[in-house]
């Protein structure tokens, strides 16, 4: 699924072994970037029921970021060469 520009899905989380890991996962899009949401199933002090979300930058192990900087070297003027 593509979510759309400020939009996600979130899935339950079946493979959960440890209370700290989230009970749903899945992506978003926030103002065109891509994020991995996580969110746990919590009970307030007054016994009400909400969700905590977090948003992070996508972990896609298969995926490598490489920034690289080009810079425009002024052209080499040497009057001296033999030929």
């Amino acid at each position: 699924m593509e979510p759309k520009n400020n939009a996600g899905a979130l899935f339950k989380n079946d493979n959960k072994t440890k209370e700290t890991q989230p009970d749903y996962k899945g992506n978003a899009i926030i103002n065109g970037e891509p994020k991995q949401i996580s969110a746990w199933i919590n009970t307030s002090a007054k016994g009400l029921k909400y969700m905590s979300l977090t948003f992070e930058e996508p972990r896609d192990k298969n995926e490598v970021r490489i920034e690289v900087k080009t810079e425009t070297l002024p052209p080499i003027v040497n009057n001296d060469l033999p030929f």
